[in-house]
């Protein structure tokens, strides 16, 4: 032996026995199992516990082979950590018994009875495939296994879109392909998705928001179907088990552990295709509920550290899901930050939005901050610094912060305020101008200072009805999830057309498809980020369900026969989505305020109704247009939205330079007419003048007449 070979590291020898393992005191960061030389450490927190034991599992087994308890100089602070020597890292689970009062009273529940899964577990075992019905007679329900770094990214790097070019694509990773009509090799996971990559990239997307892929338990659903009795799984996944963890359910290799291999080759693929990849997070509540609710994880390590409790010791419900998550707590907001680096880090997510968000900005009594600690971190992280932080400004507890979220020159928020201004104009309420204007401008009202980009507008998303729903009902039919129609919003803004769910008659049939177009017409040419709901381009329904949490069949899942059926909706879409990338002035960060840029002509935004550069604002109008153009007059877009039921000749504002109007999108027009690729649009026949059908949007670009 060399004297080379001879040196070792110090911290690969153990310093003390447990049983046949040979340990030592570990680091007590990073939090979590991490492999060392020779070794696992094993680093936990707990403020309270008077002793923690680390269980180890061979896989798969149901009773543990190994119970190590903490010596009490392993302990730094509120760290509990050791390394473990000679594991077969690759084999085994593990979790922690904690032991502590039991003293509700005071926020604690300890019990030492319990396995423990870790929070910072980067695989959990136990639900590894979708549907399989649990084994409920295992103590250890949701098991902690060892994560590896042994992927090849090759030389993946963030696309780095500037949010004001992507156009939001929110789906499910098993409703994308779980339907046979898929046509992919594995449905209903991230492979499935993968070979969905063509698609979404002709559709012209350059970014998808993926509902919930933590580990969660698709079994915790209680109600089943009021008629067959079947269970209704918990579909959409909104009740954490483990935060670095990917769903394994949802991974063709999630039987062998390979989840995490399996998404990163996801996000790998889809980044090589130009598209990014946010998640849908939530750290508002966790899957353990209330009072009632199983021990699975935070409860039992340090209950009174990761939940807000109330001084009697019962948990605040601002989440609507049974408990709140004590975001503010320094701990917790940690435990947050490193699971974000951890998605960004060894994902290689491009950004979050955020379940709930408002909460994130409450104090540990519940009272909302004026400088939230958590939002801060997160804006300044160095680790998230490129990443895309949305919020979903509001949260169960009535707090409403859609335009005052503590944005830190970071935060977008979803737009509440759009969807619901845009919903009512569509179906034709009055008075609903003005507001119109306000919302299709990036509304300047909620974000002036933060940019139009702050701004998501979306009409639709998976809480609520689908686009094609919105057109058809006019109230939600949510009887199969079995909770007697009392569950889902209730004020959806959505119009019928003339007859509730499905019908025969041609006429209620192509107002609901104009009124499809219409919404999209505006979604697509408004300031501000558009986000699609998954499917609404070819006009998926849910049979007028809008909260299909636990609908894990053909009511949630995509039918791409559908994008057949509707194909002209689909190449609807397509184009516009093709006009939007095309014209920057539909894309520029900065609020328009109708200034005329020194040495041009046209101002950067103007209104119009019937008569050019005359807007009807008034209680009875219904009509209005708006042009907007860029610096140098070189690119003008003229969109008029109609949501009368009469048609409306409409005289156009003469254009500067040579320019006509060229006519890019109608929908009063069916087929190809309706429609136009950028730079075949055709000439208005009238270049002064055209007529808005009744209900109705176009949209008409100026350019030279052979320009192309």
């Amino acid at each position: 032996m060399s004297a080379m070979e001879a040196v070792h590291r110090i911290d690969s020898y153990p310093t003390h026995r447990i049983g046949e393992f040979g340990v030592r005191a570990g680091r007590p960061f990073p939090l979590g199992a991490t492999l060392v030389p020779g070794g696992v450490n094993f680093a936990v927190y707990s403020d309270q516990a008077t002793a923690m034991t680390l269980v180890l599992f061979k896989r798969g087994e149901p009773e543990p082979y190994a119970e190590l308890e903490y010596p009490e100089e392993f302990r730094t602070g509120s760290i509990f950590s050791m390394t473990v020597f000679g594991l077969d890292h690759e084999n085994i689970e593990y979790g922690y018994r904690a032991d502590g009062p039991f003293d509700p009273a005071r926020g604690h529940r300890f019990d030492p009875r319990k396995v423990l899964s870790d929070p910072y577990a980067r695989i959990i075992a136990g639900r590894d495939v979708w549907g399989r019905q649990p084994d409920r007679s295992d103590p250890y329900q949701y098991r902690a296994r060892i994560g590896l770094d042994d992927f090849d990214w090759g030389g993946d790097t963030p696309p780095r879109i500037p949010t004001e070019d992507l156009v939001v694509y929110e789906t499910h990773v098993r409703g994308f392909t779980r339907h046979p009509s898929s046509g992919v090799a594995a449905p209903g996971t991230f492979a499935g998705l993968r070979e969905k990559i063509p698609y979404l990239k002709e559709l012209g997307i350059n970014c998808v928001e993926l509902m919930p892929i933590f580990e969660f338990d698709e079994w915790d659903n209680p109600n089943s179907h009021p008629e067959t009795g079947e269970p209704l799984l918990d579909y959409w996944g909104y009740n954490t088990v483990g935060y670095m963890a990917p769903k394994a359910g949802y991974a063709a290799t999630g039987r062998w552990g390979m989840q995490s291999d399996e998404f990163r080759t996801l996000v790998k693929d889809l980044h090589a295709a130009g598209i990014e990849v946010i998640l849908d997070v939530v750290f508002n509540h966790t899957a353990e509920g209330n009072e009632q609710g199983p021990t699975i994880s935070f409860r039992g390590l340090d209950n009174a550290t990761y939940y807000m409790l109330t001084s009697e010791g019962y948990y605040y419900n601002f989440s609507g899901t049974g408990n709140t998550v004590n975001c503010n707590h320094p701990v917790v907001r940690e435990f947050v930050l490193n699971c974000l680096r951890h998605w960004v880090a060894d994902f290689h997510v491009d950004g979050f939005r955020f379940d709930l968000a408002a909460i994130l900005g409450r104090a540990e009594d519940g009272t909302p901050l004026a400088n939230p600690p958590l939002l801060e971190l997160l804006a300044y992280d160095p680790v998230l610094r490129n990443t895309k932080l949305i919020a979903e400004a509001w949260d169960a507890g009535g707090l409403y912060e859609v335009g005052n979220f503590p944005a830190y020159g970071r935060w977008a928020e979803w737009n509440g305020k759009y969807r619901d201004a845009v919903r009512r104009f569509l179906k034709g309420d009055s008075g609903m101008v003005p507001e119109l204007a306000t919302r299709i401008a990036g509304s300047p009202d909620l974000y002036a200072g933060r940019g139009t980009h702050a701004s998501i507008n979306f009409l639709t998303a998976h809480d609520g009805f689908t686009l094609a729903d919105l057109v058809s009902y006019n109230d939600k039919h949510n009887e199969a999830n079995g909770e007697h129609n009392s569950d889902g919003a209730n004020d959806n803004n959505s119009w019928n057309c003339g007859a509730e769910g499905p019908t025969d008659d041609p006429g209620v049939n192509a107002l609901r498809l104009r009124q499809a177009k219409n919404a999209l017409a505006i979604l697509l040419t408004s300031q501000g980020v558009p986000m699609l709901l998954a499917g609404d381009e070819f006009g998926r329904t849910q049979q007028g369900n809008n909260n299909t949490y636990c609908q894990d069949n053909e009511l949630s899942w995509l039918d791409w026969g559908m994008a057949e059926s509707n194909a002209e909706l689909l190449e609807f879409t397509r184009q516009l989505i093709a006009l939007r990338a095309a014209h920057p002035v539909l894309r520029v960060p900065e609020h328009p305020y109708g200034d005329v840029p020194e040495g041009d002509v046209m101002p950067d935004i103007s209104w119009h109704g019937e008569w050019a550069w005359q807007p009807d604002w008034s209680e009875y109008s219904r009509l209005l247009a708006v042009m907007r153009t860029s610096v140098g007059d070189d690119d003008c877009v003229y969109t008029a939205m109609n949501a009368h039921w009469d048609a409306h000749d409409l005289e156009l504002p003469q254009l500067p330079g040579g320019r006509v109007w060229h006519l890019a999108v109608d929908t009063s027009l069916t087929g190809p007419q309706g429609a136009h690729a950028p730079g075949s649009e055709p000439a208005l026949e009238n270049p002064g003048s055209y007529l808005a059908g009744p209900r109705s949007v176009v949209v008409l670009v100026g350019r030279v007449p052979n320009e192309s």
